[in-house]
């Protein structure tokens, strides 16, 4: 009997994971993982959710440990997320959180109490060939995790089974509310990995100073103030605060781009203003879950953002970075963000984007 241990989050999707393995003859272990230490006076929604874990193992009748990588999240993860706010960026943390975490500190402690394979609550899955270990995406591409995933290596995704592959979100909760779940109907829960549910800028003030400045437009023209440059991300619509600006058009605000060392804020209006779109983005390094592509160029598609459709472009190879081309201009791409590459369903790998071309 193979041995898998699985990442319990005390949601219903590592839950309904760890039934299904176990229907399927595995010996299941579940381990729940602590990655952030609550600071004073804050609710401390990490026992909530071991909570709602050791209730699921109880009912499932599986093992369950616990252990700590709020270190490694640190050191590993917190910092470098840190840092790139205070350039100005826009990181995804929970992008190295899979890569640090999820996919290394846990396959390794999984590995040292036994286990043949780890397994995980991901909408993911995985394909097995002669040329090795594939990352695809799921059925359910509303819920698709791969652009999450792609700094995962082969080495982890090899010993990798995610049991909600072929499953849609709503089969998952019915699943789990036939065998008396407590977490059929819990929240999916969002904002920073493993930090929970936060207002960011009250989160980031405990680690960043903010300064106030001026939000102008494309004619240099100061339309209102920000609490904080580095708080606003190119496309961002709400909490700008400057609707109904006199002898303007009616059409909604948004950022095309900030200045964080004049610590200003640039705004356009409407949803398709040609401000908000690129043609192109540099990448300093990309990450090649199996092996990067020969020649000097490539056709692909590229996602920029979670549940974004992905559009045709061509990443071309520089000296010391790589080119990638939009058949069609992009709107929102900014500096911290990742760009993940895909050929039909096959996650090829991703990286962090360091330079913008602006469309106009």
């Amino acid at each position: 009997m193979k041995t898998v241990v699985v990442g319990m989050s005390g949601g219903v999707d590592s839950s309904v994971a760890a039934y299904l393995l176990k229907q399927k003859g595995y010996k299941v272990i579940g381990l729940f993982m602590k990655n952030w230490e609550s600071q004073p006076n804050e609710e401390c929604t990490s026992e909530i959710d071991f909570k709602d874990a050791e209730k699921v193992c109880d009912i499932l009748n599986i093992p369950l440990h616990r252990a700590n990588f709020s270190d490694d999240y640190w050191e590993k993860v917190f910092k470098f997320f840190l840092s790139e706010h205070k350039k100005g960026r826009t990181p995804n943390p929970d992008i190295l959180c899979n890569r640090e975490i999820k996919f290394r500190s846990f396959y390794d402690y999984a590995m040292q109490i036994g286990a043949d394979y780890i397994a995980t609550g991901h909408y993911a899955d995985t394909m097995q060939t002669k040329k090795g270990t594939f990352l695809k995406r799921a059925k359910d591409l509303n819920k698709d995790q791969t652009y999450f995933l792609h700094e995962v290596s082969q080495k982890e995704f090899a010993k990798t089974i995610f049991p909600l592959s072929k499953l849609l979100k709503t089969e998952v909760r019915d699943i789990a509310k036939s065998i008396s779940l407590p977490v059929f109907n819990k929240k999916d829960s969002v904002g920073i990995c493993f930090v929970g549910e936060k207002n960011l800028k009250d989160f980031l003030k405990n680690f960043i100073s903010f300064k106030p400045g001026n939000i102008k437009n494309s004619n240099g023209e100061t339309l209102g103030k920000h609490n904080g440059s580095i708080l606003y991300t190119i496309g961002q619509r709400q909490g700008l605060g400057i609707g109904g600006v006199k002898n303007k058009d009616e059409l909604p605000w948004y950022v095309y781009d900030k200045n964080t060392k004049l610590n200003e804020v640039y705004v356009c209006q409407g949803v398709d203003n040609q401000l908000l779109f690129s043609k192109d983005i540099t990448i300093k390094n990309i990450h090649w879950i199996n092996k990067e592509f020969s020649g000097n160029s490539l056709f692909c598609k590229v996602q920029i953002r979670h549940r974004q459709t992905p559009s045709e472009c061509k990443i071309i190879k520089k000296k010391n970075s790589y080119q990638v081309e939009f058949e069609s201009n992009i709107r929102g791409a900014a500096p911290g963000q990742s760009a993940v590459f895909y050929h039909d369903s096959i996650c090829l790998g991703g990286g962090i984007i360091e330079t913008v071309t602006k469309s106009i």
